[in-house]
């Protein structure tokens, strides 16, 4: 198969969140193969893509360890792979199934939107928890503020961990195994770490860590920024329908730009979209 590889959530090559894509006309490898290939890629997701008769995509995302039901830097750098081969084009809508059930993916003005699956607050950390889990990344107790540690759910589990600065930010210093462990028992994907600021337009500053899924950080995550979306909405912190950037990636040298929105649909859960460009590398040949 040819796998591509395309940096997610920017336009400029080797920065942003590297993800694999491989499309397939047929039918979809099978996958002990798609999990083999995503574990030789090495990239923290890779994307199986398949055109579908009624012009959807199937797509199966796999991390170097297993399958995850949905990821937005994946699903941007698919979508932007697809446009770049003419299969899909500027001011198309589509529709991708995927594990988390059905989404829309836009290409408008450049960026790949995509819905993410319908936001839900799990719980709150207790306080026990939210102790450890600063220890576990050699922060102060008092880090938060005012806020709190929180499990949000819009496509995939993890725990939104707000920070009064970004000097915070860049000091974290996580403890891998004890944040795989904590995640196994929360039943959690991994940690968004937030921060407000710097302003120039955005709304904050992220790093994400999953060690737990082989992914010790991750320099951009559709579906943490649009959960972490969500966490902000519901404490006032963001409003309806205005469109919102993270930065994430800068601790990695690899600065990702990531777009959303939130949009009440009078039906309880709001609607949230993630946005973002992709930059198409070369093709490889996985045997």
């Amino acid at each position: 198969m040819e796998i591509y590889i395309v940096d997610a959530f920017t336009d400029v090559p080797f920065s942003g969140n590297p993800a694999g894509v491989a499309v397939f006309g047929d039918a979809l490898p099978g996958e002990d193969e798609m999990r083999a290939a995503a574990a030789r890629m090495g990239y923290s997701e890779t994307a199986f893509v398949l055109r579908l008769a009624d012009g959807s995509f199937r797509i199966r995302y796999f991390t170097p360890v297993e399958e995850v039901p949905l990821c937005g830097h994946a699903t941007v750098g698919a979508f932007s792979l697809l446009l770049n081969m003419g299969v899909v084009c500027e001011g198309q809508s589509c529709l991708a199934r995927v594990g988390a059930g059905d989404i829309g993916v836009d290409i408008r003005g450049g960026l790949v939107w995509l819905d993410m699956a319908k936001p839900k607050e799990l719980f709150t950390l207790d306080p026990s928890d939210a102790r450890t889990l600063l220890s576990m990344f050699a922060l102060p107790q008092d880090a938060c503020g005012a806020l709190s540690p929180a499990a949000v759910d819009a496509g995939l589990p993890d725990i939104m961990l707000p920070l009064r600065d970004r000097a915070l930010l860049a000091a974290m210093n996580p403890d891998f195994d004890a944040l795989s462990r904590l995640s196994e028992r929360l039943g959690v994907t991994g940690v968004h770490a937030y921060a407000p600021g710097p302003g120039d337009g955005a709304a904050g500053c992220c790093r994400n860590f999953a060690p737990l899924y082989g992914i010790p950080e991750e320099a951009a995550t559709g579906t943490s920024n649009g959960a972490l979306t969500y966490y902000l909405y519901l404490r006032g912190k963001i409003k309806p329908g205005e469109t919102n950037l993270f930065i994430q990636g800068e601790a990695m040298g690899r600065p990702s730009k990531i777009y959303t929105k939130l949009t009440p649909d009078g039906q309880g859960a709001p609607v949230i979209r993630v946005g973002g460009r992709g930059v198409v590398r070369d093709g490889i040949i996985d045997n």
